[in-house]
């Protein structure tokens, strides 16, 4: 994207105040309604607007454009989710690495999940708005999270607790990628959070001084 085009889809000011936060609040979850009701192709400043319950004018005090709503609400559904890993991060430091996996696991797709239809609508249109760099610098900050969390284990992690972190976001966002590209989200939501556990677990488990590396060696072919 261009610098221009990054710059366009900026918000063009901060709110301030409680009033001017709860004006976009309301904008941004107009935007989702209409999104889901309309399409993205069909979405417009106008109608979000008019659902939001403030005049376009203000609404252009925010956001320029449609671009830049569809990414603003993009933006407040990723940081649902990092702060949610963030917290669980924090509340299970000092545990065992199951019983980290499993809540990390818990607590990403339970936000990540709370409202299938609005993560399908806003997966769809990441790529119009710049979604793949947003999701990196997301994962800059869960990262930090998982890793700081990992370090403090009453098991013996054996393995750098950043690169660990990675590979277990990564099994994540793998899975999260499944449910919203599938017709049906819903239905396959609780067999592949279940996977997801199991498959993080032993991951950790090899990575912890209970199973010795040679174990998980694999000779090259």
């Amino acid at each position: 994207m261009s610098q221009r085009s990054s710059v366009m889809l900026e918000p063009r000011k901060q709110p301030v105040q409680a009033r001017s936060a709860a004006s976009v609040d309301a904008i941004l979850e107009a935007t989702i309604q209409v999104l889901l009701s309309v399409g993205k192709e069909r979405l417009t400043t106008t109608k979000v607007a008019s659902r939001a319950g403030v005049s376009v004018g203000t609404l252009y005090q925010y956001f320029p454009n449609k671009s830049a709503l569809l990414q603003g609400a993009l933006i407040r559904h990723l940081d649902e989710v990092t702060e949610a890993i963030g917290r669980v991060c924090r509340e299970q430091r000092g545990k065992t690495l199951k019983e980290m996996a499993a809540a990390l696991i818990n607590a990403f797709l339970a936000t990540k999940m709370r409202d299938a239809k609005t993560s399908v609508a806003l997966y769809s249109v990441s790529s119009d708005v710049d979604g793949v760099k947003i999701a990196q610098q997301m994962q800059l900050h869960t990262n930090k999270s998982v890793a700081g969390m990992l370090a403090t284990t009453s098991d013996t992690l054996t393995k750098d607790p950043q690169l660990v972190a990675s590979m277990v976001q990564s099994a994540m966002a793998g899975v999260s990628r499944r449910l919203l590209e599938s017709p049906e989200p819903e239905k396959q939501l609780e067999a592949l959070r279940q996977e997801l556990i199991f498959f993080v677990c032993k991951y950790l488990e090899a990575c912890s001084a209970r199973v010795p590396d040679s174990e998980f060696v694999v000779e090259p072919s």
